[in-house]
């Protein structure tokens, strides 16, 4: 039986985040890496390691390790990059750390390209222009939305 497509679900977002950020800071991603920073069991990771192979997301040797191939680099820059922008566009207006990783956890594998680039616009807009800033975070403070 083949496995189900799995380049939109957020399991598969993920995986490749956390494989490319392991890549970025180790210089390599393990099974074993890959299952302690995401808290799960090995057995759980390699068997999603295989499926993301058999998509042609990376190349997976057992017992050797993984590589991303051009493809599954492409998404997860593109995962990371989507990730980046909605922290940064949470943190200019204030938001508690906690608040902005679990917001972020959660919008990251639900919105849309047309609303990621109206956010990137508007994160851009509001950088320069620290009065605007000021004025927003005042207005949310007064609804007391950065509590």
């Amino acid at each position: 039986m083949t496995p189900k497509p799995l380049r939109s679900s957020a399991a598969v977002e993920d995986y490749l985040e956390r494989i490319l950020e392991l890549i970025n800071t180790k210089g390599y991603a393990r099974v074993v890496d890959i299952a302690s920073s995401l808290g799960i069991s090995q057995a759980s990771v390699t068997n999603m390691v295989q499926r993301l192979d058999t998509e042609g997301l990376l190349k997976y040797e057992k017992y050797r390790g993984l590589v991303l191939t051009t493809a599954g680099e492409l998404l997860a820059r593109n995962i990371t990059h989507r990730h980046q922008l909605l922290t940064d566009f949470l943190k200019l207006l204030g938001l508690d750390d906690e608040v902005i990783y679990h917001d972020v956890e959660g919008m990251e594998h639900h919105i849309s390209a047309p609303t990621l680039r109206a956010i990137e616009a508007l994160t851009a807009q509001i950088q320069k222009q620290p009065a605007l800033l000021k004025r927003v975070k005042a207005e949310l403070e007064s609804f007391g939305h950065l509590t």
